[in-house]
């Protein structure tokens, strides 16, 4: 069976070349003899692909040296406890723009006193609030956002100025657009999106906010520990951090963040394009906060929308069911999905629109 184009929101797609390139080097890492999943973390071998992949982080993200690149396990959801048990003493804000952001909300809870800052809840979480909207409290520990909200198909086109310190989530956009590091706190990001497999999370934090962890927090959720440690702690995910370390060549290879920027832009382009002229299907992100990443849509109808997903697997365009807490429709186009399968996706879409008129 041919290769289909994988519009999933995580698992998601990964660039063909790296996929050929593990599976050369699966049985026989560069002559080590073994599979890199065989491999001691402890190992001089395994060091230097952690390095190697930590090197790119902050290459491609221009991250300064005053800030650590943390590779640990346990997904963002995770760190939706470690971000208040490492930084909360006081208070924090949280703005609620989406399912993930309010969940991190209700985490945080459980260990202090957490703000709502803003909230489009009530409206559906069709659009993120606007800088006037966030009600940021100067005193504040931290102001946490989710910086693109994969089930909505929603994202920040700004960076809150707040005063404190911003923590974000970017698990389903780091690496899709420039990024200036220096005005966050801390940054997380599950992996499965635009680094590589599930498995890993990647957290970079600014030093000087390491070592006010309460003396709760487990070890592995710790940042000044894991820092200390190198990651290292315990087992940190060998393979998915192996597998990112490709990913991240990849990237630099097609001229980095810069560069899969333009070409993220046009990918969106080309869907919303569509989406504008359509007297079909509607998207479903205000236009101000549309997504780069995850393109949000519907007919209005659950029976059209379920055709159209059913009708699209089976011309190779797949996994294009809406969230089931948002229903409808999701085109997820992170960094590794090719213009092509856009075009693919918006041609099958005119083609569907044109049967359906036909039969009405």
């Amino acid at each position: 069976m041919e290769r289909v184009y994988n519009f999933a929101a995580g698992p998601a797609v990964m660039p063909e070349e790296v996929l050929r390139r593990a599976a050369e080097e699966m049985l026989n890492y560069r002559g080590s003899g073994m599979s890199v999943m065989e491999m001691s973390h402890r190992s001089a071998a395994y060091q230097d692909i952690f390095d190697h992949t930590v090197g790119l982080f902050r290459q491609l993200m221009e991250i300064p040296e005053n800030y650590a690149v943390l590779l640990l396990q346990g997904g963002a959801t995770g760190q939706f406890a470690a971000v208040p048990m490492n930084l909360l003493h006081g208070s924090a804000d949280y703005v609620d723009s989406g399912h993930f952001a309010h969940a991190a909300m209700l985490e945080a809870m459980k260990y202090g006193t957490v703000r709502c800052a803003a909230s489009t809840r009530e409206d559906g979480y069709c659009r993120v609030p606007a800088q006037n909207e966030i009600r940021a409290d100067s005193r504040a520990d931290y102001l946490y956002i989710c910086t693109n909200n994969t089930i909505y198909g929603t994202s920040y086109s700004y960076v809150p100025e707040s005063g404190v310190p911003i923590v974000a989530d970017m698990s389903s956009n780091i690496l899709s657009s420039p990024c200036d590091v220096r005005r966050y706190g801390a940054i997380l990001a599950g992996a499965q999106k635009n680094i590589g497999p599930a498995g890993l999370t990647v957290v970079i934090v600014r030093r000087d906010l390491l070592g006010y962890a309460r003396d709760t927090t487990p070890a592995v959720l710790n940042w000044t520990v894991m820092d200390e440690k190198g990651s290292m702690l315990n087992t940190p995910p060998t393979y998915a951090i192996y597998m990112a370390g490709l990913c991240l060549e990849w990237l630099r290879d097609q001229g980095g963040v810069q560069a899969i920027y333009a070409r993220n832009c046009r990918k969106a382009a080309l869907l919303y394009s569509y989406l504008d002229q359509s007297r079909l299907f509607h998207g479903k992100a205000e236009q101000g906060s549309r997504s780069l990443m995850n393109v949000t849509f519907t007919t209005g109808d659950k029976e059209l929308d379920d055709a159209f997903v059913r009708g699209a697997a089976e011309h190779g365009l797949c996994a294009l069911k809406g969230h089931r807490v948002a229903g409808g429709m999701r085109a997820s186009i992170y960094n590794a999905m090719p213009e092509e399968g856009v075009r693919k996706l918006v041609d099958f879409m005119t083609r569907f629109e044109e049967n359906t008129r036909k039969h009405r």
